[in-house]
Order: C-alpha cells, then structure tokens, then sequence
C-alpha cells in the first residue's frame, strides 16, 4: 500500500492491514488518499472520506468493515482513560458504573443509559437540537456513510469496556455524520457474557 501523510488515512490503511484485508482491495478502497497532506481542506478531507467509506460499504462484508473502522478509534488513553478507570474502582455495581458514566460527559457526551433490552446506549448530544456537527469531521457538506462512525464506536467502546467492566458488542444507531446533522451520535452496546 501507499503512504499516506494524513494521520487518518494511514490509520486506516494499518487498520485494514492488521485485518488481513487483501492489498488489491485495500488499495481501491484507499485509492487517491496519497493525495491528502495534513494541509488540505477539511472540506476536500471529508468528501475524499466519503468516497472511501462508500467503497468500504461494496466491498467488505458489515461485520468486516466495522471492525476495521472501530481499530481506527482515538483517544483511547490519557485523561478519558483515568477517567474511566477511576469509574470501575469507585463504583461496584453495572448500575451506579453506568451512573457515574452518564456524570462523566469528558468521555462519554451527553447521556449513558441502560435501555429496557439490557443494552447500554450512548448518546453525544440531546435529541431536539436544531442541527447537529461531527467534531471529527465538521466540514462534512454530505451524509457519510455511517461505517465511518464505528471509529467513534470503537472510542466509546474502549472506555465503556474499561467503566463497566464488561466486554461489549457496539451498534452505531446513528449519527451527525450519517444523517446529514439531523440526529445525535447515538450507540448502543450489547453486553457480552
């Protein structure tokens, strides 16, 4: 595969090879990222993004695709980890550790809450705003497809493991991104046994 100069890029790049995806696909699904530098538009960022997750969505299968992009997460350490550890020490059971993760919006956004299935769901923003922006992507002119938010996922999923102290499975309900800034980011995370 190629060099890439920006970070996000090349994070998917490694992503996809850790994964074992096949170099000819990879390399479609990456084609043209050469071209973005850390110097260009957000706007130009984001459209190429765009393209690259439309490719993703033909040619990898959900499960496939998701997992690579949760491996794209960041942020997986310094403050929010503290954070989260410090919630797994201090409280003892799932309720008063999902608690303290809806108290701790540095990590988790707006709310967590247990939903009536057991799931745990995670929302950045309240519903009823007027519109809402991905922070990861703010010059997004066009819904993205919503594989690219299982990066954000697989964040969310990393500290929430890390609070609750199980293993957990991530759905992305939606998001900024995938609905055009209708709708919050909205996940939910199935607790594994």
């Amino acid at each position: 595969m190629g060099t890439y100069e920006y970070g996000r890029i090349a994070r998917l790049a490694e992503s996809m090879e850790e994964a074992g995806i096949d170099l000819e696909v990879a390399g479609r699904i990456l084609e043209g990222g050469e071209a973005i530098r850390r110097s260009t538009r957000n706007a130009a960022v984001a459209a190429w993004m765009k393209g690259a997750m439309e490719r993703m969505d033909q040619l990898l299968e959900p499960e496939t695709r998701y997992a690579v992009r949760e491996a794209c997460a960041c942020c997986l350490g310094g403050k929010r980890l503290q954070l989260s550890k410090a919630i797994a020490r201090n409280h003892a059971t799932l309720h008063e550790r999902i608690s303290a993760a809806n108290d701790t919006p540095f990590v988790f956004g707006h709310s967590v809450t247990q939903r009536d299935d057991g799931a745990i769901q995670v929302q950045f923003f309240p519903d009823g705003l007027e519109s809402y922006c991905c922070v990861c992507m703010p010059k997004a002119t066009e819904p993205l497809s919503i594989t690219y938010c299982y990066c954000c996922g697989g964040h969310i999923k990393h500290h929430l493991q890390t609070a609750l102290g199980y293993a957990l499975d991530v759905e992305v309900i939606h998001t900024a991104l995938s609905s055009g800034g209708t709708r919050p980011c909205t996940f939910a995370f199935k607790i594994l046994e």
